[in-house]
């Protein structure tokens, strides 16, 4: 097993990330943890958009109760969508298709979506998405890829990508390689575990999002592996977990 690591999303390749990849997105801060966690509350799909054109093209034709516009550009709100806060979205999302655009993260997704296969992860699913990888894995390259910020390194998707590359490698019974920067994430990270929190806080983006009191946002994403849920990028578009249903039904209503 081959495990490489991107710094930040443009790094990838789009030729390359085709030949015989699975590819591994983190936004730690926070689209993929809002993803993750959005999947975990209820929703029937999240759906990742580049911008809010993208979006709003999205939603064109969706019964109104069904979705949600979800997102921020350079961290404000975009204006007449949600915030991408995962616990200000808990009571908000069940059984509807979230649609989020976001700077980093979701951008980082559509532009590895020429992988066999693109998985969504966050600190709080890590183990989760390692364990579904190595249920089918069939010799392809793994490269996890760190958003980053506006072409921007990221500590918080360093040490994520870290947290998921050993969880990868303990299950895995058989001879791996690391590149450096996969080999540099999975030490950062064993040097860091305890501390998801203090490091994530400590961070750029961190520091921002704490000055707009969103501590206890910060504190619930740097939880390590508390959720099994497993979001997969499908049809190139859609981001599922694909451990459950997708349609949900609620008062003999189906969402679609």
């Amino acid at each position: 097993m081959k495990i490489h690591l991107l710094l930040k999303k443009e790094e990838i390749d789009k030729q390359k990330m085709a030949d015989n990849k699975i590819a591994v997105v983190f936004d730690v801060l926070l689209a993929t943890s809002t993803i993750t966690s959005a999947l975990e509350f209820g929703a029937k799909e999240v759906i990742p958009v580049n911008d809010r054109k993208e979006a709003e093209k999205e939603a064109a034709g969706r019964e109104k109760d069904c979705f949600v516009l979800v997102g921020e550009y350079q961290g404000k709100t975009i204006d007449g969508f949600l915030s991408p806060n995962p616990l200000e979205l808990r009571e908000k999302i069940e059984g509807k298709s979230v649609i989020l655009s976001t700077t980093n993260g979701t951008v980082a997704l559509k532009n590895s979506a020429d992988a066999q296969r693109v998985y969504a992860a966050s600190l709080m699913n890590c183990r989760a998405v390692a364990n579904h990888i190595l249920k089918d894995y069939q010799g392809e390259t793994i490269v996890v890829v760190c958003s980053g910020s506006s072409n921007e390194f990221n500590v918080e998707d360093f040490h994520g990508a870290g947290c998921f590359i050993d969880c990868l490698i303990k299950e895995y019974d058989k001879e791996y390689f690391l590149t450096d920067s996969a080999y540099a994430a999975q030490s950062f990270y064993h040097r860091h575990n305890l501390n998801s929190n203090d490091i994530l806080k400590d961070t750029r983006v961190g520091r921002m999002l704490s000055k707009h009191g969103f501590d206890e946002e910060i504190e619930f994403v740097s939880r390590q592996n508390i959720f099994t849920t497993v979001p997969m990028l499908m049809d190139k578009k859609r981001i599922i977990d694909v451990l459950n249903d997708n349609v949900y039904k609620k008062e003999g209503k189906v969402c679609h």
